[in-house]
């Protein structure tokens, strides 16, 4: 990992650096003027978006400005996962404004570490970016990142830029840390354990079909100042844009006293991610259509676009809510949990997957959620 070694922030050097010395151009776009990002080069850019960023966490002792981060954890397991989201395949800049994909940049990995029981303490991002974005897109998209740093939490440590010919390449390394004995993995489901999830499934999906739907509207009017009309489909637009990870309920658990005996987050479909459960626990389950949460505006919304409610909910993905299992003594203890829905029960796994009917028919489940190689 490359970064621009960091210099004391005083009136003499905020000049840029050799790569840019001379005053950084700017280009006209509509009416505002906009700075080339080329002008400042990459270390300068660096510079520019991380010179007043500040620690919180103790575990951080050297960050952005040196060859590596340095991070110090004593007796506690260190936890890391890495998101790659690509322009054209995960996002749309038509209709995805910039600071609110890098809020979700961010939560996204976030949410990998609080689904192991974790807590995320650092990030690293690294970007491609090509000639279309100027430095107030990057900007843009750094408001929305530090934000996400900022609600949660977590501190930017580093990362790399580089040249993109294909658009933006947005990749984010979240590192956390959890004790030894709170870690949960996906694996450790059991025969009789119970199902549950948090929140409410298929909202994403939703909000992605709307501004989709709206998108074309807009091409096909030759409008320049065409005006979508949200209202009333604020949630399901909001669960797309700009989703949140589920720290509100690892900490329930936690207060309660209830570890999950598996845990993941809900990032492909539920579909998808029960088998998971499924195949890395080895075991079979069983989950109720008529208990799976599906918010109202996602239920109005199925119905305008003519599509399967259950489907969507099953299969859309990025919900960012938690799956998982806990041992049926905790019954009574997870029944109370605010936001957190009983969904169906663990079995031998010689039964499979299904999901049970409201007519009692079971049906295997199928893994129909994102595929990013889907042709």
């Amino acid at each position: 990992m490359e970064e621009a070694k960091q210099v004391p922030n005083t009136e003499a050097n905020k000049e840029p650096n050799a790569e840019a010395n001379n005053e950084p151009k700017t280009k006209a776009r509509g009416q505002n003027k906009e700075t080339e990002i080329s002008d400042l080069g990459e270390f300068g850019l660096i510079r520019h978006l991380t010179e007043n960023i500040k620690h919180v966490n103790q575990s951080t002792v050297v960050g952005v400005g040196d060859d590596a981060a340095q991070l110090s954890y004593g007796d506690k397991e260190v936890l890391v996962t890495t998101d790659l989201l690509l322009e054209g395949i995960h996002f749309d800049v038509r209709y995805v404004p910039l600071k609110h994909l890098g809020y979700k940049s961010v939560v996204v990995n976030l949410s990998d570490i609080y689904a192991m029981n974790g807590t995320p303490r650092q990030i690293l991002v690294s970007l491609g970016v090509s000639s279309r974005f100027s430095l107030q897109h990057i900007e843009e998209l750094y408001a929305g990142i530090r934000l996400a740093c900022d609600t949660y939490g977590v501190d930017l440590v580093g990362g790399d830029t580089s040249a993109s010919a294909t658009g933006l390449i947005i990749s984010i390394t979240c590192i956390g840390d959890a004790r030894k004995e709170d870690v949960v993995y996906r694996s450790g489901a059991k025969p009789t354990d119970l199902i549950c999830v948090s929140g409410d499934l298929g909202a994403a999906y939703m909000g992605l079909q709307l501004l989709e739907r709206e998108n074309r509207v807009a091409a096909q009017s030759g409008d320049p100042n065409f005006q979508p009309d949200f209202s009333g489909k604020e949630y399901i637009l909001e669960r797309q844009l700009k989703p949140e990870a589920r720290r509100d309920i690892v900490a329930e658990l936690r207060k309660a006293g209830i570890k999950p005996t598996a845990m993941m987050d809900v990032s492909d479909g539920l579909s998808s991610e029960l088998l998971h459960l499924s195949n890395d626990s080895g075991v079979g389950v069983r989950v109720y259509e008529d208990k799976i949460p599906i918010d109202y505006q996602t239920a109005v919304m199925a119905e305008e676009l003519n599509m399967n409610l259950v489907t969507a909910a099953l299969n859309g993905g990025e919900d960012y809510e938690l799956l998982f299992t806990v041992p049926l003594t905790d019954h009574e203890k997870v029944e109370k949990l605010p936001g957190v829905h009983l969904i169906g029960y663990v079995t031998k796994p010689e039964l499979g997957a299904a999901i049970v009917t409201r007519d009692d028919t079971e049906i295997p489940l199928r893994a129909q959620g994102w595929n990013a190689f889907t042709k």
